[in-house]
């Protein structure tokens, strides 16, 4: 059976991105991003629902997102869906969506406030600015 894992959303950071470096060296960044949706109600009134996601970054990417953005930040995230799944300390079972980013692109970052620098396919030897 086909199947296909390809997500696009742009919105606002939620937080500063965190940063941690693995036990290999590997550099994971992770950040919270708002989509707001805004739409007319029956009483055609505008009306906007915000759906939060958490995302995660890797590699020189992830020290990219750390060092230029900010919360409230505008991005556009391009990645792929993944669930975790955990089981508290009580034993109840738990579960929630977020995206592996593949690309982050800066549309408003926090050096100017306005950049329009991406952060795309870098290598950990090439920094993106």
């Amino acid at each position: 059976m086909a199947s296909m894992n390809n997500v696009t959303l742009m919105g606002n950071l939620t937080r500063d991105p965190s940063i941690r470096s693995l036990n290999s060296g590997t550099q994971v960044s992770d950040f919270g991003l708002a989509i707001n949706e805004t739409y007319k109600n029956r009483d055609g009134e505008s009306e906007t629902k915000t759906c939060f996601i958490d995302t995660v970054a890797w590699g020189a990417q992830a020290k990219a997102c750390h060092e230029h953005l900010a919360k409230g930040s505008l991005v556009v995230v391009e990645g792929s869906l993944q669930l975790d799944q955990w089981e508290t300390d009580k034993g109840e079972k738990r579960s929630k969506h977020k995206i592996k980013a593949n690309r982050v692109h800066f549309i408003q970052s926090r050096a100017n406030g306005a950049s329009s620098a991406k952060a795309d396919d870098q290598q950990d030897d090439n920094p993106p600015f």
